[in-house]
């Protein structure tokens, strides 16, 4: 089961979408997931009909587990599994394995910044996982129990960041009720918070906002990619500031 951080846009905020995770590299969303040693699965997932026979798990410890998790830590490169949404000659992966196909993905670079072992019990192996966009956590499962040679599938996924939200910042979903939506909601501006803020007057707003470039006068030496706010505190543009200059990515 998955549960955890859903990040939820609305309105002009959609088009902050392809931004909140981008650029996050190894640490763009952390997860606890629960591995179950003894077999793996056919979707790598507590979801999935056994393969092959049980192996005994007897000999795992703390300190194997811990130690396996290291390998697991930076540039990796990961087979998806086959149950996953990656296309074949344009048709979906699970597609094809639901029909009884083979189905053979190449392997994909990701990025984990932290696998670390946080509890191990009858249950499995409790683990944190701090990685990148596009990192399959059933895989990482899936190839820890061929590490220690026992086989292992994911039991339970919760996610407990994405980007900039936190499991301890998320608001239940059934807090989430129509009279009280505007309230709980953050403003666009306090999205994206690990980029430089720049704050425009508002003819410099105006233009921002038809997609032109502008030169603030008090901007300093921004550098890379800025939020840009009015002199309210509401969000103009997202834009990529070279020197002084500013040159809008996406505009509200």
């Amino acid at each position: 089961m998955a549960t955890g951080v859903l990040v939820l846009c609305l309105g002009k905020a959609t088009r902050l979408i392809p931004y909140i995770e981008e650029g996050g590299g190894a640490g763009a969303k952390e997860y606890e997931a629960l591995i179950r040693f003894g077999f793996e699965t056919t979707t790598d997932d507590a979801e999935g009909e056994r393969r092959g026979d049980p192996q005994p798990t007897s000999g795992l410890t703390a300190a194997r587990v811990a130690e396996a998790l290291t390998a697991f830590v930076g540039p990796i490169l990961q087979t998806p599994p086959a149950y996953s949404a990656k296309k074949i000659e344009g048709e979906r992966a699970y597609a094809l394995a639901r029909r009884g196909e083979k189905v053979a993905l190449e392997p994909v670079r990701v990025e984990v910044g932290a696998s670390d072992l946080l509890d191990l019990s009858e249950a499995g192996a409790r683990v944190r996982f701090a990685c990148s966009r596009g990192t399959y956590i059933r895989a990482l499962a899936r190839d820890l129990g061929r590490a220690l040679g026992v086989g292992a599938h994911l039991a339970e996924l919760r996610r407990t960041r994405s980007g900039t939200s936190t499991i301890a910042t998320a608001i239940p979903l059934h807090e989430l009720q129509p009279e009280s939506m505007d309230k709980r909601l953050l403003p666009m501006a306090e999205i994206l918070t690990t980029w430089q803020m720049v704050v425009v007057d508002d003819l410099q707003a105006a233009d921002l906002r038809l997609g032109r470039a502008v030169t603030p006068t008090r901007a300093g030496e921004p550098s890379g990619r800025v939020r840009v706010c009015d002199r309210s505190g509401a969000l103009v543009a997202l834009a990529t500031a070279n020197g002084a200059r500013l040159q809008p990515l996406c505009v509200f």
